[in-house]
């Protein structure tokens, strides 16, 4: 009953995101632009592959000319769902780090507002914009070359019977969601002044099974082209509500800033800023 209450809280986070992001339809609509710009470049990039999927596919399997049909058959249909598999994971990590790049100042609205209606919301992180922007540009660049390392050996494990159509696009789908979930709760962690990549991982350790709930169903909405134009802004506002629950009991206070309530003064610190 605990682990599937985790899951459901996760899903919840997600709900409690839509519904938040709808009763602000001037946010919403607001939000949903740089998704629309996006989904329509990466839907041209997907058609593209799957239309050349089966030339691609054959010419990077020109061993197999020589087998039997069946052979043959069954490991380029292998291949050509571990493409597409792989890419779909890179897309909407790719997708996000470009959506969040293009509509950063809405999005941190969107998550302003969550935390001003949560309560307990601590001020924005004051920084200079370009440090920011490099951070930023850092972990996006840091998450997608985790997808592409992921990628490599999801798309060797392709070729293998049976594993490759179904414990492939499982964990493409696992990692990717994971990947994603770093991404949306960044904003709720910098506001706390944890800026590296490593916190927001730890986080979805500390609740493991609440994140994959909240993450894998937006993994998986944000998978579909135009239907991420609906989520994304409700993903942004639910990864906020996710982050306020796996964020540590004990944080130290940004400069200048009292401790949050319920929480302990530790010894001040600067916030560290690597990846």
């Amino acid at each position: 009953m605990t682990l599937l209450r985790e899951i459901f809280t996760g899903v919840g986070a997600l709900l409690r995101g839509f519904g938040m992001i709808l009763r602000r339809p001037k946010l919403f609509l607001l939000g949903a632009l740089p998704p629309l710009i996006t989904s329509i470049l990466f839907l041209v990039a997907l058609i593209a592959l799957v239309a050349q999927i089966d030339p691609l596919v054959s010419w990077m399997t020109p061993f197999a000319d020589d087998w039997s049909d069946g052979w043959a058959t069954t490991v380029r249909v292998a291949l050509g769902i571990v493409l597409v598999a792989a890419s779909v994971l890179l897309m909407v990590i790719g997708f996000t780090t470009i959506t969040l790049a293009l509509g950063s100042p809405l999005y941190d609205k969107i998550a302003e507002e969550v935390e001003q209606e949560l309560g307990d919301a601590p001020e924005p992180l004051d920084e200079p914009l370009l440090r920011s922007l490099m951070r930023a540009l850092r972990i996006s660049l840091t998450l997608i070359l985790i997808s592409v390392a992921t990628a490599i050996p999801l798309f060797v494990a392709g070729f293998l019977p049976v594993v490759g159509q179904t414990v492939v696009p499982v964990v493409s789908t696992l990692v990717g969601g994971w990947l994603l979930g770093a991404e949306l709760i960044g904003s709720a962690f910098e506001r706390r002044g944890l800026l590296r990549l490593r916190d927001r991982f730890a986080g979805l350790r500390r609740r493991r099974l609440r994140s994959l709930g909240f993450a894998v169903p937006a993994f998986l909405l944000l998978s579909i082209p135009f239907v991420a134009v609906v989520v994304f802004p409700a993903a942004t506002a639910g990864g906020t509500i996710l982050a306020r629950g796996l964020l540590p009991p004990t944080l130290p206070p940004r400069p200048g800033q009292a401790p949050l309530p319920g929480q302990a003064a530790p010894p001040r610190q600067s916030p560290q800023v690597g990846p």
